[in-house]
């Protein structure tokens, strides 16, 4: 085991205790044949606390996958919270609305199944209540056009958060990487932006890194 892979697991035994449900996710996945790229344990519990921090009541979630920050998320949430999360696998779409309610949390979490730039506008025209964060986490490509999304649906004093933002350093030189590409445009455009309050977080020893912003 790498010294990073031993601060991740320091982190993990010290900060997260065990869940069977959360615990077998990995398991379940490999099973299903699905790939296993949700979210580190530790970025799920940090996806928790800013719901408490927040006060958040509602959350956006973009990139379902198998729902596992989704169950972070929603059990976070007060009773009457909301996870709207979009993904355009109807596989995926299953295997999450499985994984959730056995994480007890299938009440609280609402998938929507369809590409994300074909879902977005339908919210934003139902003028349903703005969200009070939002998590992206899908196609790397279309970040950018995700943030403009959040922007229009996250409420002021919201929070938006991106995972993968850093990809070892090679967003600083993206190159014609459509993925990289649309990262490092997504980067740009959240710390430049006069709506958002912005920090970069690595994490992975640097390998990456999420980032989280507030709208002003």
């Amino acid at each position: 085991m790498s010294g990073l892979d031993q601060i991740d697991s320091y982190v993990r035994d010290l900060c997260i205790p065990a869940d069977p449900v959360l615990d077998s996710f990995e398991q379940d996945v490999a099973a299903a044949n699905m790939p296993a790229i949700q979210v580190p344990a530790e970025l799920g519990k940090l996806l928790g606390m800013l719901v408490r921090i927040g006060g958040a009541r509602r959350v956006l979630e973009i990139g379902t996958l198998g729902g596992y920050s989704a169950a972070w998320i929603a059990r976070a949430l007060p009773p009457d919270g909301r996870v709207v999360t979009l993904e355009k696998s109807t596989k995926h779409a299953a295997f999450a609305r499985s994984f959730v309610d056995r994480a007890g949390v299938g009440e609280k979490v609402q998938i929507l199944v369809g590409a994300a730039l074909e879902t977005l506008p339908s919210l934003f025209e139902r003028e349903d209540p703005t969200f009070d964060m939002a998590f992206i986490d899908a196609d790397k490509a279309s970040y950018p056009a995700y943030l403009d999304w959040t922007l229009r649906l996250v409420r002021t004093g919201g929070v938006i958060v991106g995972d993968n933002v850093l990809r070892a350093g090679k967003v600083m030189v993206p190159g014609d990487d459509a993925d990289l590409q649309g990262l490092a445009e997504f980067n740009r455009h959240a710390a430049s932006s006069p709506l958002l309050d912005t920090l970069i977080i690595p994490n992975r020893g640097g390998q990456d890194g999420i980032l989280v912003a507030v709208v002003k």
